[in-house]
């Protein structure tokens, strides 16, 4: 992926933002005039190019509609102008640049791996340089990576895959690794992780994934990092249907995120103790599969029920999260595709978060609109708890029918099995955007990566 934040250009086109009063009232008859034979009215979405009797581009508008200008606008931008240079020129008051060029960078994304045409070039932003605009570059990259991963086939993005990802992330940091692989889960108490995956192939053995980092500095506070790492989710014995299947490659997305906020954590230096765990499974169909009606233990020593084979997500993160706990966190967050009620409650744009405490609720709250990266507070209902018990186990991977609300009850699940030192948040992602648009591809999606990585950043410092 090429980098399309450049520190400089002799050649970069002027780019302006501009209100729909805005142009309304510019008084360059020529500008006006040149709107007018566009049809530009500095409408949200408009473009306006000025260009040159060579027919070269001089200089191009893009309308921001009657509000302020949403940074984000410059994602479509990335997609929809003409490869060459560009710079910002006179930002509308309170226009966040850095975000502007974040959503540059995310709008010029294209996943074409798998093209057998040449890459076309790109539109490239010049953004300068200094530490805030090394961040926001590291910003950038993470999401892309997170993104990438989550579009690559399951065919090439299996346990291995995600593993030697890891492995790429912790050697470049001076993290370690720890792999727990196939039936060594068993002997190392995982056995939740070892009963979803293990209908897999063996080169898509299943495995938990473990970066350290800072461990060895104990003043430290330590954070915790679990990712949901389905490579692909066939639903086991309770079979997905061909329309539910389909994009079933993205249910890696939390380990991706997990992943990619871990190395935006090292680099940024936070003065933490970091622990990333990865259950990385395929949930296949063959003679070895776990079936409805299994008990299954846990390494917390708690039972699961299975209900369904389909609720796969939530059993292998018990096993993650448990060991977690035994790290004592001062924080702990898991990323997890883990259900379709989420969507139902709130769409795919925006995806849920659950925690008890109440300050961090307050803090991932005000990053989400500081970062532009929305997410949505639920509740961890109490009254729901009965749900997820069993009549033959502590707990049931489906929430008894009476409930109806999903996404409430797979959170209330993983609570069961949350550290229980310091504070604990849950985000049902979706990680993917299934309605394409410039600067929008339809495809993986990063979502609450920004707005953790802000949490982070102001509690735990450089």
């Amino acid at each position: 992926m090429p980098d399309v934040l450049i520190e400089r250009s002799e050649a970069a086109t002027p780019l302006h933002l501009i209100s729909e009063a805005g142009f309304e009232g510019v008084v360059d008859t020529g500008l006006k005039a040149l709107g007018e034979g566009q049809g530009f009215k500095g409408q949200a979405g408009q473009i306006l190019f000025q260009t040159g009797d060579d027919g070269d581009v001089r200089g191009v508008w893009a309308g921001t509609g009657k509000g302020s200008a949403d940074p984000l606008i410059s994602r479509s931008l990335a997609a929809r102008l003409p490869k060459g240079d560009y710079q910002l020129k006179e930002p509308p008051e309170g226009l966040d640049t850095l975000m502007f060029a974040h959503g540059w960078a995310e709008g010029g994304y294209l996943f074409d791996r798998y093209k057998t045409r040449p890459e076309r070039g790109r539109a490239r932003l010049v953004v300068g340089k200094g530490k805030a605009v090394d961040e926001i570059r590291a910003i950038a990259a993470a999401s892309l990576l997170a993104r990438e991963m989550v579009d690559t086939p399951a065919g090439d993005m299996g346990p291995l895959q995600i593993e030697t990802i890891a492995r790429e992330i912790a050697e470049a940091h001076g993290a370690s690794v720890t792999v727990t692989l196939g039936d060594a889960l068993l002997e190392e108490n995982y056995p939740a992780i070892h009963a979803v995956g293990r209908a897999a192939t063996p080169e898509r053995a299943p495995r938990l994934i473990e970066i350290g980092w800072n461990l060895d500095q104990t003043d430290l506070p330590l954070v915790a990092l679990v990712g949901k790492g389905v490579v692909f989710d066939s639903g086991g014995l309770d079979i997905k249907g061909a329309a539910g299947m389909r994009h079933m490659k993205k249910d890696m997305g939390g380990s991706a995120h997990a992943l990619a906020l871990g190395r935006l954590v090292m680099q940024a230096g936070l003065k933490v103790r970091l622990v990333v765990l990865v259950a990385a499974v395929e949930n296949a169909i063959s003679g070895d599969a776990f079936r409805p009606g299994d008990i299954l233990r846990s390494r917390k020593g708690l039972t699961i029920e299975i209900g369904n084979t389909d609720a796969e997500g939530r059993v292998i993160l018990s096993d993650a999260l448990a060991r977690a706990g035994e790290h004592l966190p001062d924080l702990t967050v898991d990323f997890a595709t883990l259900t379709g009620a989420a969507r139902v409650a709130l769409g795919p744009e925006l995806p849920p978060y659950y925690t008890d405490d109440e300050a961090l609720a307050d803090e991932i709250r005000a990053a989400a609109a500081d970062r532009h990266d929305p997410v949505w507070r639920m509740p961890l209902w109490p009254g729901y708890r009965e749900a997820v018990s069993a009549e033959i186990a502590d707990v049931r991977n489906d929430a008894a029918e009476w409930s109806l609300a999903g996404s409430v009850t797979a959170a209330l699940f993983l609570q069961r099995f949350a550290p229980e030192t310091g504070s604990w948040v849950h985000l049902d992602i979706f990680a993917w955007n299934n309605r394409a648009r410039p600067g929008w591809p339809m495809g993986g999606a990063a979502q609450g990566l920004r707005t953790l990585f802000k949490v982070l950043s102001d509690r735990y410092g450089r």
